[in-house]
């Protein structure tokens, strides 16, 4: 990893730690197998595939979000798609991430 990618990561674990002290719900979406190998204690659980049915329901709680999933690939789709439709939030990326800020 390069330098300004230490920095990226760096930017990125504060922004999450930010979102984090501001009441942040983490959203994990990860299928239900991927989600019973492991998830965050207190987490919301919607597969991304089924976000657009579950927009007004995130939009209720009042909260900004933190994307989460394997990887960071399916938590950026949903990033995008709740970003545009006014939801304060963020990628999280690996699931794992958010979760050790907590712990």
């Amino acid at each position: 990893m390069g330098l300004f990618g230490i920095f990226s990561q760096k930017d990125s674990v504060n922004k999450i730690q930010e979102y984090l002290n501001n009441g942040a719900v983490i959203l994990d979406v990860r299928t239900q197998a991927e989600w019973d190998e492991g998830h965050t204690d207190g987490a919301k659980h919607i597969v991304l595939n089924t976000i657009p049915n579950h927009l007004e329901e995130i939009k209720s709680l009042g909260k900004p979000v933190i994307a989460v999933c394997k990887s960071g690939g399916r938590s950026q789709s949903a990033t995008d798609f709740l970003s545009q439709n006014g939801v304060d939030v963020i990628n999280g990326g690996p699931w794992q991430n958010v979760d050790q800020l907590i712990g």
